[in-house]
């Protein structure tokens, strides 16, 4: 299967997952709302260039939107990892390392390590923005960081999930 075939079918399994049965299940508080559709920015192949990086995140983020009737919050958080995604990547791993063409970031291509790293920043910092966003402004800082601690958790046990399911033949390294 081609890689913008498999792209294009991971976007419409994950969005119609996030969108139509995520947001359906009740919050288990107040201040859990799990997101993971920003995975499918970060399983993008490296060779990904960075204006494709920023106009598929600013698109995977309008799509959200439309669906949660939100006013770009989610294009906004997108966005960002899209544009920071290069960047992390190119700090935990070498040049050499990202230059396989349509290889995209898994526990094969990156190891177990970096790879974790790479999901845990990338999504800490995507619901910070979001949850800021959100807010627009910091109020209590102790529950802007339970709130980012518990959501990321959450997001982070689904993109695991996925992740299985997804990228079966991915091995440890």
């Amino acid at each position: 299967m081609s890689v913008v075939v498999k792209n294009i079918i991971r976007i419409l399994i994950i969005l119609f997952f996030q969108v139509f049965i995520v947001t359906r299940i009740p919050p288990l508080h107040q201040f859990i709302v799990p997101y993971f559709y920003f995975v499918l920015i970060l399983w993008l192949p490296f060779k990904t260039t960075r204006i494709n990086l920023l106009v598929l995140g600013f698109l995977i983020g309008m799509a959200v939107d439309w669906f949660f009737k939100t006013p770009g919050l989610h294009a906004a958080a997108s966005l960002l990892i899209a544009y920071l995604r290069p960047f992390v990547i190119n700090l935990l791993l070498p040049k050499e390392a990202t230059e396989w063409g349509t290889e995209e970031p898994n526990n094969k291509t990156m190891g177990s390590v970096p790879y974790a790293v790479y999901i845990i920043i990338l999504t800490v910092l995507h619901h910070a923005y979001l949850i800021f966003l959100e807010w627009l402004q910091f109020g209590s800082f102790f529950y802007f960081i339970a709130k980012l601690f518990a959501t990321a958790l959450v997001s982070l046990l689904l993109i695991l999930i996925a992740d299985l399911f997804f990228n079966k033949k991915s091995t440890v390294r």
